[in-house]
């Protein structure tokens, strides 16, 4: 069953309009990647079932609920992780997840969601001090104080090092694994093959496709196109992550 409706949604700034009517659904516990150059309209997209803005016309439900009268309601079932985030210099790992769940009113333990996110042995340091990638599973930390049925994820990759993208790959996987739904937006395209069960591809605040990585490969491939690139079993970065390792280094 979806989980998440979108129906004839626009939205418009003025004379520019960035959405432009698009409908698409996700199932429950499905990783759906949302894909397509800057300006493409899936950052809106997103924003919009956030209930960060409100749509221009069209309608968007996440869970059977109207995501621009139920707002509230809604921000209590979903969990956005933002892809730049400036937290309270003052406090520690262990003091910000605290102050998140108290503001969501939801009663967690937050040693138990740093230990989720691989942050436990950080509980103590204070935002400053992290690297990229511990910046970005804090950042998933608070996201994850209600519990929530959905979760968003913007660009979370960006910046990170081999070994930190790929222990966020697997952070992901096992949202998923849990029962979780997760919304992707990412500009790499190796990073929606390995990680979504579908993917919308959007230009011009138009979906253009929706389907597997796997089958929009095969349409390609089918229509004749030839890469100029041979294809081979490995890529670089998997050279080296086997080199040096899947180990993080940024503590």
């Amino acid at each position: 069953m979806p989980i998440i409706q979108v129906k004839k949604l626009k939205k418009k700034y003025g004379e520019f309009e960035a959405v432009r009517g698009i409908d698409f659904e996700v199932d429950e516990g499905e990783v759906f990647g949302l894909l397509g150059p800057n300006g493409a309209g899936k950052t809106t997209t997103v924003e919009i079932l956030e209930g960060l803005i409100k749509s221009t016309s069209g309608e968007a439900f996440i869970n059977d609920l109207d995501v621009s009268k139920d707002t509230k309601s809604v921000k209590k079932i979903i969990g956005v992780q933002l892809q730049s985030v400036n937290f309270f210099e003052k406090l520690s790992l262990f003091e910000i997840v605290e102050l998140f769940s108290t503001l969501y009113s939801y009663s967690v333990d937050p040693g138990k969601i740093l230990e989720r996110v691989g942050l436990s042995n950080k509980k103590d340091s204070y935002f400053k001090t992290l690297s990229g990638g511990q910046k970005q599973r804090l950042s998933i930390a608070v996201a994850l104080v209600n519990n929530p049925k959905v979760l968003f994820f913007d660009e979370p990759t960006t910046g990170l090092d081999p070994q930190a993208r790929r222990n966020l790959w697997e952070l992901i996987k096992s949202f998923q694994e849990e029962g979780k739904t997760v919304v992707l937006t990412t500009h790499y395209m190796e990073e929606a093959e390995e990680l979504c069960d579908r993917v919308a591809i959007i230009d011009e605040g138009k979906i253009i496709k929706i389907n597997s990585p796997s089958n929009l490969i095969d349409e390609l491939t089918k229509s004749g196109f030839k890469s100029s690139k041979k294809i081979r079993e490995a890529t670089l970065e998997d050279v080296f992550i086997d080199l040096t390792g899947k180990s993080l280094r940024e503590d």
